[in-house]
């Protein structure tokens, strides 16, 4: 997998603090606090961490026994290790549809409507500060100015589509709900798979049909590339938002067959396996696991 994506554009922006807030309509949000520090970083160094942090989150999202306050503090410690997912290019059919009048959208769980409004799809994601745009189509123009830090953020990404630029200002925010929906999906993706294969044996053709079919329903996303001429010609990946990333790391770790992800016998968290048979995520929980297996061992003698 490292070898696949040597080569990557995937620099991303989060900040040193998130919080939640409500839109004038009620809706919650999760945005960067007013006085946060950026930060410039690239995901892909540590891929496989923040897929496994992600599943982790959303089995919290998932759990009857979590709270809401849980499932709060769960969003917010991974938006604050990795940032917001991106939603706002990994959605349309094309990160560059600033271009266009018209926002065409990828079949999605969070957006029915099939197009929308290029204007009113922005307003998604800026619910407090609304950006300075105007024109259209290919004329269109984002005129930032006041807040040298984030002009500075701006022309960092400025060989990427005026979206990406977007993303990384103070004032983009996410549906919060989207974000605990997203995570929730990824983690029942993850969790179809080991229920299937572990209680393959217990199941019927029906059930089995049924597992097949959940898994169907996870939409592989393909991140756009292109090509520079380098040493030699080198396909470079762009990443043009973290949802995407995640998505295809989750993809090569969910069927690394060598390294597999799997749940922790002790402590049910996701972890990724030095080896097929591995059981515990670590040292710790493999001694804690068998003090509390020898305990109970004795009670029952008792």
């Amino acid at each position: 997998m490292e070898e696949i994506f040597k080569h990557s554009n995937s620099y991303w922006v989060k900040y040193s603090e998130y919080e939640k807030r409500r839109n004038k309509n009620g809706k919650q949000y999760i945005a960067p606090a007013p006085k946060s520090e950026v930060k410039i970083f690239k995901p892909l160094e540590n891929a496989e961490q923040m897929v496994v942090d992600a599943l982790n989150v959303g089995l919290v999202c998932m759990s009857r026994e979590s709270t809401e306050q849980d499932k709060e503090q769960a969003v917010l410690g991974f938006v604050s290790e990795y940032g917001l997912l991106g939603f706002m290019t990994a959605i349309p059919t094309t990160p560059k549809f600033m271009d266009f009048d018209t926002v065409y959208l990828l079949k999605n769980q969070f957006i029915k409507a099939e197009t929308m409004s290029t204007y009113d799809y922005i307003d998604i994601f800026f619910p407090f500060e609304k950006l300075n745009i105007t024109g259209n189509g290919e004329n269109r123009k984002w005129d930032i100015t006041g807040d040298v830090q984030m002009m500075a953020l701006a022309m960092t990404k400025q060989n990427e589509p005026m979206a990406a630029g977007m993303e990384a200002q103070r004032s983009y925010a996410e549906p919060y709900d989207w974000l605990v929906r997203q995570f929730k999906d990824w983690a029942f993706t993850f969790y179809t798979s080991i229920l299937y294969y572990n209680d393959f044996d217990k199941l019927g053709d029906e059930e089995k049909s049924l597992y097949r079919q959940a898994m169907a329903c996870f939409d592989g996303i393909a991140p756009t590339y292109h090509i520079e001429l380098r040493d030699t010609p080198t396909i470079v990946w762009d990443f043009h938002s973290l949802l995407l990333a995640i998505q295809m790391m989750f993809s090569f770790m969910l069927t690394n067959g060598e390294n597999p992800l799997k749940i922790c016998k002790h402590c049910s968290k996701v972890f990724k396996a030095s080896r097929p048979k591995t059981i515990f995520c670590s040292p710790q929980c493999k001694n804690r696991y068998n003090v509390y297996k020898s305990r109970a061992k004795n009670r029952n003698k008792d």
